[in-house]
């Protein structure tokens, strides 16, 4: 089976539009099956059976996976098979029913204010790299942005003087979101005197788009953002395992504490499931603006005074 997994995951990337990442997992989930199924001497498709499926269910829990890394698992292989019927090279979807497993809803981890204040704050703004950083907190935070959405910015997708940024959201989804007062300074002041600096080492003359760069002028990648950010949170002394995510979940709550409507938060984040909030659907809908300037904490806040008098960027500065 394994020579059917490259065109399929050429067709999720050309049909489905998925994410780079996600398409790694689906290959490395289904190959990892394909590699059992040579093992127990089935290596063709319409040849996997149900039983097949509940032993490898079992293989993988008696590997201590999650609940949650075995039900992916098992949406990939469903994915791979209803493909393969799709193409012709099997009859029979083998996973149609199967059981998944009970997953644990587990409590978004969040932030508290003061932790959140601590975090911003840890980025040393003196260099073009903590300049760097401390715009994409700010911004992380300002907008509710998923890792991926900021990583893949480009310097036209930031409006600092009417606050707003256009974020890329997965499968192909946009959407357009505003941002603090102070996101958009720190952004403004970063792309205007140190983001060059960070450009300069760049041997090409094609000049990146990249609204966040790494120290070789490159974009920055989504493994870059999280060990900056593990460095940051360790420098906070935030005890929590915080992930960009933790960013995202803070954002919406502290929206929520404040008093916004969740079908407003919803948007922001851009979500489309509705089931898990079906409470605030009667409550009248807001503009997406009204609703970030009167809650977020930092949405009416001024730029602190440090910043009007920030020294000038060095340019030999370590750019981690």
């Amino acid at each position: 089976m394994k020579h059917y997994i490259t065109p399929f995951i050429r067709y999720l990337e050309d049909e489905k539009g998925l994410s780079p990442s996600t398409l790694e997992a689906y290959r490395r989930d289904v190959e990892q099956f394909a590699e059992f199924m040579a093992g127990q001497q089935v290596t063709v498709p319409d040849d996997v059976k149900r039983t097949h499926l509940v032993i490898y269910t079992g293989h993988l829990q008696e590997l201590n996976k999650a609940p949650a890394t075995i039900t992916r698992c098992m949406i990939a292989i469903r994915s791979f098979f209803h493909y393969l019927i799709r193409e012709g090279e099997a009859s029979q979807d083998p996973s149609l029913l199967l059981e998944m497993p009970k997953q644990e809803k587990k409590t978004p981890s969040i932030l508290t204010h003061e932790e959140m204040d601590r975090l911003l704050e840890a980025p040393d703004t003196s260099t073009p790299a903590g300049m760097r950083d401390k715009a994409m907190l700010e911004l992380l935070y300002a907008a509710g942005m998923r890792v991926s959405e900021l990583v893949t910015l480009n310097v036209e997708d930031v409006r600092t003087d009417m606050r707003f940024v256009h974020c890329h959201g997965t499968g192909g989804k946009e959407r357009v979101v505003p941002m603090s007062v102070q996101a958009a300074e720190w952004l403004k002041l970063y792309i205007s005197e140190y983001r060059e600096i960070l450009l300069k080492p760049r041997s090409s003359t094609v000049q990146e788009e990249a609204l966040f760069l790494n120290s070789s002028g490159k974009r920055l990648s989504r493994q870059g953002f999280w060990k900056l950010l593990k460095k940051y949170g360790t420098e906070a002394r935030i005890r929590t395992d915080i992930t960009p995510h933790t960013l995202r979940h803070s954002f919406a709550a502290h929206l929520l504490e404040n008093g916004a409507d969740f079908r407003s938060v919803q948007e922001m984040l851009g979500h489309s499931e509705v089931s898990a909030a079906r409470l605030y659907l009667s409550s009248p809908k807001k503009s997406m603006k009204e609703v970030y300037e009167n809650f977020h904490p930092r949405a009416g806040s001024r730029p602190p005074l440090e910043m009007t008098n920030l020294s000038q960027p060095r340019s030999d500065s370590n750019y981690d």
